[in-house]
């Protein structure tokens, strides 16, 4: 990577995955969503996006069986697992996503995706986009600060330290609350990116009260608003 640019406005680059650098929320939330109707649980997608996007499995289901009374069928993981691996065999890049990292190596700024994700499907939605290549093993998931996931700030935090830059002198992009929630808290400076094909009308708002300071809706205006075009 080239040395940085010390004109840029900001030390690192820390992207969320899912709903950011490529367009999965909707093909897992698919998957969810279908299982769960099996079990009484008929969500519409929009109320189902609400509660799932940017949140751990282990969250989502907490919140189920906290709010509804659901308990957990045995055998669902496996059924998650098996229907995600089908489902993120082909996930696409966001459009636009593998040009704002190029941008960002040319400019030597450094970035790398921190996700909830757990590691294994983490790995395979990298490759089946092929973005893996662009990140070189700069991604990072909970497991890594003993399963203190978003909302917490840890993730963040660590992916920062990971790069040898103070946390408060990274752009966090996010596209859920949950995610929005642990890089403030994390001390980053966070932008909301809405280029999924799971946002609905109110995720702007959502965002905005969950702290970020400007919300985009393609990575052409990620890259534009940071100079990189």
């Amino acid at each position: 990577m080239p040395s940085p640019d010390a004109s840029f406005s900001f030390d690192a680059v820390l992207f969320d995955l899912d709903g950011v650098l490529i367009d999965s929320e909707g093909l897992s939330g698919q998957v969810l969503l279908s299982l769960l109707g099996e079990h009484a649980l008929p969500f519409t997608h929009e109320e189902f996006s609400r509660r799932a996007v940017g949140a751990s499995f282990p969250v989502l289901f907490e919140g189920l069986e906290r709010d509804f009374g659901w308990v957990r069928p045995n055998g669902i993981d496996a059924r998650i697992d098996a229907g995600l691996a089908a489902a993120l065999t082909s996930v696409p890049a966001i459009e636009g996503a593998a040009d704002t990292l190029r941008a960002l190596a040319r400019r030597g700024v450094p970035f790398a995706v921190a996700s909830n994700s757990r590691r294994d499907r983490l790995d395979l939605k990298l490759r089946a986009s092929g973005l893996d290549v662009l990140l070189d093993g700069r991604s990072f998931d909970s497991s890594m600060v003993g399963g203190r996931g978003k909302p917490n700030p840890d993730l963040y935090a660590f992916a920062a330290a990971s790069l040898g830059v103070d946390v408060t002198r990274c752009l966090v992009i996010e596209d859920s609350v949950p995610g929005a929630t642990a890089g403030v808290s994390a001390g980053a400076t966070v932008w909301g990116l809405l280029a999924g094909g799971h946002v609905h009308p109110n995720s702007a708002l959502e965002l905005e009260r969950a702290g970020v300071q400007r919300t985009l809706r393609s990575h052409e205006e990620l890259r534009t608003s940071l100079n990189l075009e």
